[in-house]
């Protein structure tokens, strides 16, 4: 037991002995709850004899009252006060079920809450029944976990090497982040300008992670602190979904010495479990293209009710990925910059390429997108190598933001293009088949914190992203003329078919649709006394001779049965005069409408009239249709032109290869 490899090793060859009962995908259900039960047991070894008997002493006392005096004969936050731990266990091999249960149940309020998010109380009797509760038990007492063998940050690495290995088979959105990955955000996310800030004496700081996990976030954030100020403390707050993730996450917190209270269980977009806190940092990975149609309903009257009082006020995205529903959720929690807090927060987030574009203008992505740039709020991107996750190979981003940019970045954005900082890994784990090593982290951060144009950074401006989508209208031009052909098509035309219907029930509905059908026979009449070769190019001039002919025929009928009238007596016409809606408003074309996307720093009216009225000159822009939109297309920021081989190139190998493929048939053939 010489390194984190050889821990994970040796408790995956426990999970082995249970092969049989259970199936390997649900290894985890025992392996995971022992382990974190097999760290408590060594973490408080040393102190089982003083707590058992300081128990005894205040027994008549109850347990709230009991608990901190027990804390601290346990020098830790949280005791047992059984008279079994995993040795006496083995020595009662006949009764060593309700013995597991008398020593979980010896644990205070705090480590019993784990252990019941474990739910492992109903795996104890099947593993008892099949023979296999003594024998776990003693593999487990065999190897030590105590904090002097096993450290927090390697027991995190343990924990989550163990997961992993129980979900290889997980959803491409359910991963978990790599440790170097978590190192690089983590030194992306402390990249202050004033380096005093991290360097005062005895400081003390919050860090939020809204999709926890098993806490390694905030334990690769925490060493970072100490070696940068070992008397600064950073205090790690976080919720998490999933019940074993969340125990692990709690369970570490609490070996810690730390307040295992500041860590939650549930859905943070749908049940936010710290809804009045702020806090200094704020890092994350969430789940990429989570679907949350689920869960949508308390979102949404969030968003409705609440606007920008509460955290969704910019809009929603698509129900298909919520990535950007956590996004607004962390900066929600940033703390506003004020005379006390001065630095205001930063946050760090990972999210896949999907929120850098989708959405069109007017969207909930792109309003999202605009609220946080318009805002001043992103202080850069960086883009990762890609296959750095275990269970995902797609392209990945860290987002920075912070509500305090250094006055030579404001209204900036920095884009930093990372893709090629990776070593390809010796053996690969899961997805992951490439890793970044230090100095590459350092030479990432380097490139960001220095924020000066290369090859791998570009600098823009917040309106850079920004565009005005504009509607291009185009008139409708409309050929009119009276034939049986047309006729037929007037027929198919809604408001005129609708004369023979009727909503009415029994003797009036029939009476309503004879009339109506006897109608439609005497407009068809009147129209075909119109029967000729002319053809009309003037749709006011046309309905005029409509019109006449009915008044002739003293035929009376509506605004939609005329509308539907002139719809089937038309065809569309370049050469046709312009249809008006009224006496000033053209009526524009629909199946002609286009159109445009004008960046923010150009004047509309003259990218329209040097784009777009040279080809149509007849065009003109609905600016009641104008929308807003904002995109990071950060690929194409970066994209390099290779040029194409010559087709002359491309023959000479081609005939080469019909030379050695002629010559390989004579072998052949011989």
């Amino acid at each position: 037991m010489i390194n984190f490899q050889d821990k994970v090793s040796f408790i995956w060859s426990i999970a082995e002995i249970l092969r049989g009962p259970y199936k390997p995908e649900d290894y985890g259900k025992i392996v995971l709850p022992l382990a974190v039960l097999r760290r408590f047991d060594c973490v408080l070894e040393s102190t089982k004899e003083e707590v058992l008997a300081k128990a005894e002493q205040f027994a008549s006392m109850s347990e709230e009252a009991r608990e901190p005096i027990l804390n601290r004969v346990s020098k830790q936050n949280f005791h047992n006060i059984s008279k079994y731990d995993f040795n006496k266990l083995l020595t009662d091999s006949d009764n060593i079920a309700d013995n597991l249960r008398d020593y979980i149940n010896g644990f205070s309020k705090v480590a019993r809450d784990i252990m019941d998010h474990f739910d492992f109380d109903r795996q104890i009797d099947k593993l008892d029944q099949n023979n296999l509760l003594y024998l776990t038990i003693k593999r487990f007492s065999e190897i030590d976990l105590h904090p002097e063998t096993v450290s927090n940050i390697e027991m995190g690495y343990v924990f989550e090497e163990l997961i992993r290995r129980f979900n290889e088979n997980a959803e491409a959105g359910d991963h978990y982040t790599p440790r170097e990955v978590i190192r690089l955000m983590t030194h992306l996310l402390f990249l202050h300008d004033d380096a005093s800030i991290l360097t005062k004496p005895g400081l003390t700081q919050t860090l939020y992670d809204c999709a926890a996990g098993t806490g390694g976030m905030g334990s690769v954030a925490q060493e970072y602190l100490a070696q940068v100020n070992p008397t600064a403390h950073l205090e790690f707050f976080g919720q998490e979904i999933n019940p074993e993730s969340y125990a692990i996450c709690k369970s570490d917190l609490l070996i810690k010495g730390e307040d295992a209270r500041n860590i939650r269980l549930g859905n943070t977009l749908s049940n936010d479990q710290f809804p009045n806190e702020k806090f200094d940092y704020l890092i994350s990975n969430p789940p990429y293209g989570v679907d949350w149609k689920s869960y949508e309903k308390p979102i949404k009257e969030e968003h409705e009710k609440q606007g920008f009082d509460g955290r969704f006020g910019p809009g929603t995205p698509r129900t298909s990925d919520g990535q950007l529903l956590f996004l607004m959720h962390l900066i929600s929690k940033m703390k506003p910059v004020t005379a006390e807090n001065p630095q205001g927060s930063r946050l760090a987030i990972i999210m896949n390429g999907s929120p850098l574009f989708t959405g069109d203008a007017g969207s909930g992505e792109s309003e999202i997108r605009k609220y946080v740039l318009e805002n001043d709020l992103v202080e850069g991107i960086v883009a990762l190598p890609n296959d750095l996750f275990y269970n995902t190979g797609i392209a990945t981003y860290i987002w920075i933001l912070t509500n305090n940019k250094a006055p030579l970045h404001k209204g900036k954005v920095r884009l930093v293009n990372a893709v090629d900082f990776s070593k390809k890994m010796k053996k690969s784990m899961g997805s992951k088949r490439n890793e970044i090593t230090e100095e590459q982290i350092n030479e990432i951060v380097r490139l960001y914190g220095e924020a000066q144009p290369h090859e791998n950074v570009k600098i823009f401006d917040n309106e850079d992203f920004g565009y005005a989508k504009i509607t291009v209208e185009r008139p409708l031009r409309l050929n009119f003329k009276v034939n049986e052909e047309r006729l037929a098509r007037v027929v198919e035309e809604k408001g005129f078919a609708n004369l023979a219907t009727s909503k009415k029930k029994g003797d009036a509905g029939h009476a309503e649709i004879e009339a109506g059908k006897e109608l439609q026979t005497q407009i068809l009449a009147a129209l075909r006394t119109l029967e000729s070769d002319t053809l009309y190019k003037n749709r006011e001039e046309f309905t005029k001779v409509v019109k006449a002919a009915l008044k002739e025929a003293n035929v009376t009928i509506g605004a939609p049965v005329l509308k539907a009238i002139l719809a089937g007596l038309s065809e569309k016409d370049e050469t046709a005069d312009v249809c008006m809606k009224n006496k000033t408003d053209i009526e524009p074309d629909s199946d002609l409408r286009d159109t445009e996307n004008v960046p923010l720093k150009e004047n509309i009216h003259d990218y329209f009239t040097r784009e777009v009225l040279p080809h149509v000159p007849d065009a003109w822009i609905d600016e009641s249709k104008t929308k807003i939109g904002y995109e990071i297309p950060f690929t194409r920021q970066f994209y390099k032109y290779t040029a194409l081989r010559s087709s002359a190139e491309i023959m000479d190998e081609i005939r080469a290869l019909e030379v050695e493929i002629a010559e390989q048939l004579k072998k052949v053939m011989g």
